[in-house]
């Protein structure tokens, strides 16, 4: 059974950089795109994810404020904030917020891959 993952960001390009390149992945489908938080919330909740990932800087609502409400009404649903803005007030703020790992957009390809892996490992039953 292939792993759903929610794509948020309001970059219509990256996007589409991260669905060709998770979707090249064996097993794993994009089950929805998100422009802003708000929209990630609803497709979150009507697309029951694998996993999710949320940019920070995103319109109506960033990606802390979507990862509390998707951690909020999905609990066990892995986020992961893709984010320009690494830091380390950044992390903390994140967990604060239910994201279960930070990984900055520099890091794209195949550190975004195995962290997307990981998160997907860790959230499967054993």
């Amino acid at each position: 059974m292939s792993k759903k993952i929610l794509i948020a960001d309001d970059n219509a390009l990256v996007r589409k950089l991260l669905r060709i390149m998770l979707e090249g992945q064996r097993g794993w489908q994009i089950c929805a795109e998100a422009t802003n938080g708000s929209e990630a919330i609803l497709k979150a909740q009507e697309s029951k994810p694998d996993a999710v990932i949320l940019d920070f800087a995103m319109p109506l609502l960033d990606g802390l404020d979507a990862a509390r409400e998707i951690t909020r009404t999905l609990p066990s649903v892995p986020i992961l904030l893709f984010t320009l803005y690494d830091s380390p007030e950044m992390t903390l703020a994140a967990k604060e917020a239910g994201v279960s790992r930070v990984l900055p957009k520099t890091a794209s390809g195949l550190p975004l891959i195995q962290a997307v892996r990981d998160l997907l490992a860790a959230n499967s039953p054993a």
